[in-house]
């Protein structure tokens, strides 16, 4: 079974990037923004394969479930590419995910809702 760490993918694409980085835009910061335009398309794709495919055919047909979850690597590709151009390591992603999962885990999102769309 794979299970990549954030680690490990971000290893990746360093690894990927050197290959490349006579023809890439470089490891800055005022590139980030297109790699997060970039993750965006390959949602975008991803939305297109559940409107034309429909959820039961995403998880029936290994066809079009491949192909999902190849655009899903797509946009996992791209928000790597974004952590590393604004110079995001591993461990402040996992800080922040955590902590958020932490707030989230308390929240009641039904009174939230309420609070903020039926004044």
């Amino acid at each position: 079974m794979n299970d990549l760490k954030i680690s490990e993918m971000l290893e990746m694409h360093k690894e990927l990037f050197e290959l490349h980085k006579d023809e890439w835009s470089p490891m800055e910061a005022k590139y980030g923004r297109n790699f997060i335009l970039f993750m965006i398309e390959e949602v975008g794709e991803c939305i297109s394969i559940i409107k034309k495919k429909g959820d039961d055919a995403i998880m029936n047909d290994e066809t079009v479930r491949k192909a999902f979850v190849e655009e899903m690597g797509d946009v996992l590709m791209y928000f790597n590419e974004t952590l590393l151009r604004y110079g995001i390591s591993a461990d402040e992603l996992s800080s922040a995910y955590i902590t958020k999962h932490e707030c989230n885990m308390k929240r009641n999102y039904n009174a939230e809702y309420k609070e903020k769309y039926t004044k």
